[in-house]
């Protein structure tokens, strides 16, 4: 019988790595409700890429977020997809796939790009991020996965 690893629990809210682009500590919100998975970013465009065939950029996070570095990113790998929001309307969002760190371990999660300076997370963790890590959510908790890390890493520096 094949048996499958532990679920690990997440909180409600979770600090968040995305090591390609250097992004540490992104505050987000894990949503049991959403399916995918969103990222704030800022002046979307598709650009002609190198080869001629078209990519997207934008910036990651906001200038107040301290993550931010002012830099913009450029994705050549995107798709546009009809994305449901919480309130039932339906958007035409960019998506892109991102390498998302927890428990120190990395996972190839999908993104939708949109503008989420009116919410107070840059960063929504959906279902199916939850799913692929076997991801179980405590609403009374924070910051599980960060907290595992610092242990983690406290055990390895001392002596």
């Amino acid at each position: 019988m094949k048996t499958r690893p532990a679920k690990r629990t997440l909180g409600r809210r979770e600090l968040v790595d995305f090591p390609a682009f250097a992004l540490l500590g992104v505050e987000a919100k894990v949503d049991t409700g959403a399916y995918t998975s969103a990222l704030h970013c800022t002046e979307l465009h598709e650009a002609p890429g190198p080869a001629g065939a078209p990519v997207l950029r934008g910036r990651l996070l906001d200038p107040d977020h301290p993550g931010f570095d002012g830099r913009a990113l450029e994705f050549a790998t995107f798709t546009r997809r009809d994305i449901r929001s919480s309130n039932g309307e339906v958007q035409e969002r960019y998506v892109i796939e991102a390498v998302v760190r927890l428990y120190g371990k990395d996972f190839r999660v999908e993104f939708s790009l949109s503008d989420r300076s009116d919410m107070k997370y840059p960063v929504l963790l959906g279902r199916s991020l939850l799913r692929q890590g076997r991801f179980v959510v405590d609403v009374a908790r924070r910051n599980l996965s960060h907290k595992a890390a610092a242990r983690a890493a406290a055990r390895r520096a001392a002596p």
